[in-house]
């Protein structure tokens, strides 16, 4: 992996430098929030290069610029959430076209594929996306597409992004990677040969639950420009306001990536042994059927995992019960959140799809804050021995219920 720009420094110091010498004229470190949405030009057909906010902004564009910079792109768009990011890179694609897309896959993408994409005349199949065998076999003449989630969400599943974009280029058809789980910080799939990177940059790029956005970064010249058509045509373009805030956030990307990673990887190993729990899925445990593949392709891990309980009565009561830790949905924000994914985030994918790859009734999903980590286990620990207390009481109510009344004995 290319760890420097062409100035020599390191992704630290281009995260925490975002902005900073953009603006030369009064030398401000942090870049000014352009609400402008006309600009002057000074004659006919002249231009300052900005014209008209939705097509460029003076804010966005540093933005955007640090994007393509970090993935090692050439272009970067920033989109008002991830899904108009989505909507905007499906827009490439026309009626007949066809995509191989992750099989575990974020509810939101799925529900955007089949109930809007479809009634465009654009089809999906959903396989493992590690096994090109598997690709090869529904790949047909319209297909145009690889679109992988890795790690997935929620099941932290891994793809081989080099080995898949080598099949795909083989085949003339795209790679597009959702890389928000990892970010720059820890994996770059344009230098693995991805085409297209997308981010929900409301989750670790933005890091504190407080903006909605976007990220698209391209690499090469033509899909650069089909996209900066699409992006300005299709008009899901991140404000201003939101673009300087979501810059604030990454330039702490990478010390909140250290300790997300920190934390989950104890989490993990502590709830791996845990009494109540019968599975933790998470990359960085080197019995993750992954690990090998993310261990050569990330320099790190992410701050989210899930597991499954061994009960799914323990669910409620420990949702319930967590107090440091929000029963809220969203990922990769400084605070703790517990998602269940069954109802919540995947709750548009049909139940036997869920469950046929694992995201059944017992799977919840933790993304982990950057919290101390000693409150954290404690917070988890006391929840679940509550859920058990609770379900066990629930239990020897059940079989005192079943057992015969004793007969009177008379005196």
């Amino acid at each position: 992996m290319i760890e420097r720009d062409e100035n020599g420094y390191k992704i630290e110091s281009q995260l925490a430098q975002i902005g900073s010498i953009a603006e030369p004229k009064t030398g401000a470190v942090n870049f000014p929030i352009y609400h402008a949405t006309a600009y002057r030009h000074p004659r006919l057909g002249q231009s300052t290069g900005f014209d008209y906010t939705r097509t460029k902004n003076p804010t966005r564009s540093v933005l955007e610029d640090a994007a393509a910079l970090l993935e090692r792109g050439d272009a970067g768009f920033a989109c008002s959430s991830g899904m108009a990011a989505l909507q905007t890179v499906f827009a490439l694609f026309s009626q007949g076209d066809h995509l191989i897309v992750s099989l575990d896959l974020y509810g939101g993408t799925y529900r955007l594929l089949e109930r809007i994409m479809k009634r465009f005349g654009v089809d999906a199949s959903y396989v493992d996306t590690n096994d090109i065998e598997a690709m090869e076999a529904v790949r047909t003449p319209a297909t145009k597409a690889v679109v992988i989630e890795t790690p997935t969400n929620p099941l932290m599943m891994i793809t081989d992004v080099e080995a898949v974009a080598k099949w795909a280029k083989s085949h003339n058809l795209l790679t597009i990677v959702d890389n928000t789980l990892l970010t720059p910080f820890f994996q770059r799939p344009i230098e693995q040969g991805a085409d297209i990177v997308v981010h929900s940059a409301t989750k670790y790029l933005g890091g504190h639950n407080d903006v909605l956005a976007g990220l698209i970064v391209t690499k090469g010249k033509e899909l650069s420009e089909e996209i900066a058509f699409l992006h300005n045509s299709i008009g899901a373009t991140l404000s201003p306001t939101d673009a300087y805030q979501l810059m604030r956030g990454m330039k702490t990307l990478a010390i909140r990536m250290e300790r997300h990673e920190y934390n989950a990887t104890r989490l993990a190993v502590w709830l791996r042994d845990h009494e109540s729990v019968d599975a933790v899925y998470y990359p960085a445990l080197e019995d993750h059927p992954g690990y090998e593949i993310q261990q050569s392709q990330s320099s790190g891990n992410t701050g989210i995992f899930s597991f499954r309980l061994k009960d799914a009565r323990y669910v409620e009561p420990i949702l319930r019960h967590i107090r440091l830790i929000a029963f809220a949905e969203s990922l990769g924000g400084v605070e703790s959140l517990m998602t269940y994914p069954a109802v919540q985030t995947h709750a548009d994918i049909p139940q036997e799809i869920r469950e046929a790859i694992g995201v059944d009734d017992r799977l919840l999903r933790f993304s982990v804050g950057i919290e101390h980590i000693d409150d954290l286990i404690a917070d988890l620990d006391q929840a679940l021995s509550k859920a058990k207390a609770e379900i066990a009481e629930l239990d020897s109510v059940s079989v005192d219920a079943k057992e015969p009344a004793a007969e009177g004995k008379g005196v």
